[in-house]
C-alpha cells in the first residue's frame, strides 16, 4: 500500500514538472535581445559631438530595414573617422528596451 502512494506521488510531481516545461514554452513572448548581420544603409547622427547614432541596416537573412540605437563611444568613434560608413557589412548584437533597439556589440564582419 505504501508504495502505491510513492509511486502516485511520483507520477503527480513528474506530470507537474513535464506541464511546467511545456506550458513555459507555449508563450509567446517577444525576444529581450537580438543579432543579425547585415549592410549599413543609413548612419544619423545629430552632430560631430552627438552621443548616440540611429544606424539603418539592411539584414542579409529576411532583407528588411532594421534600425539601431547606437551609444559606445568606439562605436561613435568609427563613425566619425569614416571607419564604419555605407554598405559596409556589419554584425551586430542588441538588446530590446522600451521598443528600440540598443546595439550591445556593433563591428564590421571583416574586422575593424
Amino acid at each position: 500500500m505504501m508504495n502505491y502512494f510513492t509511486s502516485q506521488r511520483k507520477a503527480v510531481v513528474v506530470a507537474a514538472l513535464v506541464a511546467a516545461v511545456w506550458g513555459g514554452g507555449a508563450r509567446a513572448a517577444e525576444p529581450t535581445e537580438g543579432k543579425l548581420v547585415g549592410v549599413v544603409v543609413k548612419i544619423a547622427m545629430e552632430s560631430k559631438e552627438a552621443k548616440s547614432a540611429v544606424v539603418t541596416l539592411k539584414d542579409n537573412k529576411t532583407g528588411e530595414l532594421v534600425e539601431i540605437l547606437v551609444t559606445d563611444q568606439l562605436t561613435l568613434d568609427k563613425f566619425r573617422v569614416r571607419k564604419i560608413v555605407v554598405d559596409d557589412e556589419i554584425r551586430c548584437k542588441y538588446e530590446i528596451v522600451d521598443g528600440k533597439k540598443h546595439s550591445k556589440f556593433f563591428r564590421k564582419t571583416a574586422g575593424c
